[in-house]
């Protein structure tokens, strides 16, 4: 059998660290020519060879095989933010950079790729009483004295007034048009060229025929969100079970959290006498060490929420390296929002502060009913589609709320409410929270459903929900 030093080394002359768990491996298969090879299977990114990055690796513990997932794939939020402040340039590119891929969208249907420019057709007596398609962003929008929906488009070339009537059939959704959303209407111009009468609306959408994508090999994935630790309504007990639990299932190979792993301090007035942890550091060493006590073959991808220690506009940055010291090392921390691959399966991560202003600015849209939302979300294409309402919103150059590339899966958290959906195709899930009602729930008359995961098997995209509460 090969010396344990001899492999530590063979691997620090690469410049990597080792897992002892590798060590042990090489030590029994008693073949130093594994090194190079396990060498090659990790990312530039890494710096600690674990048994991840064995091909093939497998395992025994207390009888049960455990087969080593394949490493998550991070296609957008790994990297961080450099917070160097905005000027209004960035708000013309933002905003412009959504128009361009939304509006491509939308071309992308027959119906839709003739769309006229703005600028080219108001107050132009060419285009009276013709049929005329126009894509455009929502400026405003309003009801007027009669009864009807009015919105102000505008496109690169020009912005126009669309009158939306109530006695037509596509009302309903014009009705559930928000500021700064994208979207196609059909209709003509009035005689003088002033107004947009619309007779369709349609918006970016999910392809009718989307087919999702499903992992070709056997694999589950556990999905939650707002932990919230260090607050005094944390569910420890049910936390318990969830680990226990997880010891007991080794299929699933991932646990997804979108955001607020911890209460956070000052979020909101008074909270320092809703905390037993009343210190940041020491809220997201509980956290760490709740991770460190679930089985280490999982892989487990944090992403953060407006409780956690980070910039408040979206997209956030991921989680500071200050408090993650503590993590386990199969932690892999992404932004938000971000979107990462399991087994192929594509997983869109927001934490879903945006739940706030959709539901206040869409009729009929309720805290209670979450999944309803996300279709919302899906419909738009966008996040969060409205800036200047309770969303802070960074700009750049590039709109990264932007629905793009279509999930295979919709994860979110924030509202405490658990909801569960497939909308043509993508199954939009909200795990609820792992906190008791708080005193902010009970004047608003919320009640969660805390102390559930939501587990999804990877080669059908079926979701089961495990109620740790029960």
């Amino acid at each position: 059998m090969q010396r344990p030093q001899e492999i530590v080394l063979g691997f620090l002359d690469r410049g990597l660290q080792v897992h002892p768990d590798v060590v042990s491996y090489i030590a029994e298969q008693d073949d130093l020519s594994l090194i190079p090879v396990i060498i090659d299977a990790v990312p530039p990114h890494a710096t600690v060879v674990t048994t991840e990055h064995i091909p093939g690796f497998t395992r025994e513990r207390d009888g049960m095989r455990f087969l080593t997932e394949a490493p998550v794939d991070v296609i957008h939020g790994a990297g961080s933010y450099e917070n160097n402040g905005v000027n209004y340039t960035d708000f013309i590119h933002y905003f412009r950079d959504r128009y361009n891929r939304l509006s491509t969208i939308l071309r992308t249907h027959k119906a839709y790729a003739g769309a006229m420019p703005i600028g080219g057709i108001a107050k132009n007596s060419r285009y009276y009483n013709m049929d005329i398609v126009l894509i455009g962003m929502v400026m405003d929008v309003r009801n007027t004295k009669n009864g009807h929906r009015m919105a102000m488009l505008e496109d690169p070339t020009g912005m126009i007034n669309v009158l939306f009537n109530k006695s037509h059939e596509h009302f309903a959704e014009a009705e559930r048009i928000i500021p700064d959303e994208v979207i196609a209407v059909t209709g003509q111009l009035s005689s003088d060229g002033s107004l947009f009468f619309a007779n369709s609306l349609a918006r970016p959408d999910i392809p009718v025929n989307h087919a999702p994508f499903l992992s070709e090999t056997p694999g589950k994935a556990a999905f939650i969100s707002d932990v919230h630790v260090g607050s005094d309504t944390f569910l420890g007990e049910a936390w318990e079970k969830f680990t226990a639990w997880l010891h007991e299932q080794p299929d699933i190979g991932y646990l997804l959290i979108a955001g607020d792993v911890v209460d956070g301090i000052g979020i909101y007035p008074d909270q320092d006498k809703e905390l037993t942890i009343p210190n940041i550091y020491g809220q997201y060493e509980a956290f760490a060490e709740m991770l460190r006590r679930l089985p280490s073959h999982l892989r487990i991808v944090v992403s953060p929420g407006n409780h956690d220690a980070v910039r408040g506009a979206e997209p956030q940055p991921i989680l500071p390296s200050q408090f993650c010291q503590h993590l386990p090392e199969n932690v892999v921390l992404v932004e938000n929002p971000a979107v990462v691959k399991l087994q192929g399966v594509s997983v869109l991560m927001y934490h879903g502060r945006s739940f706030d202003d959709m539901i206040g600015l869409i009729p009929g849209a309720s805290y209670n009913r979450p999944d309803e939302v996300m279709v919302e979300m899906l419909k738009r294409r966008h996040l969060t589609c409205t800036y200047g309402e309770r969303t802070p919103i960074y700009a750049s150059r590039e709109d990264r709320l932007i629905i793009d590339p279509i999930p295979e899966i919709f994860h979110t958290g924030h509202v405490h409410i658990s909801g569960i959906t497939k909308y043509r195709g993508v199954l939009a899930i909200n795990a609820g929270t792992w906190q008791s009602q708080t005193a902010f729930q009970k004047q608003m008359n919320l009640q969660p459903t805390p102390g559930r995961a939501i587990i999804v098997d990877l080669q059908t995209l079926e979701p089961e929900v495990i109620d740790f509460q029960a």
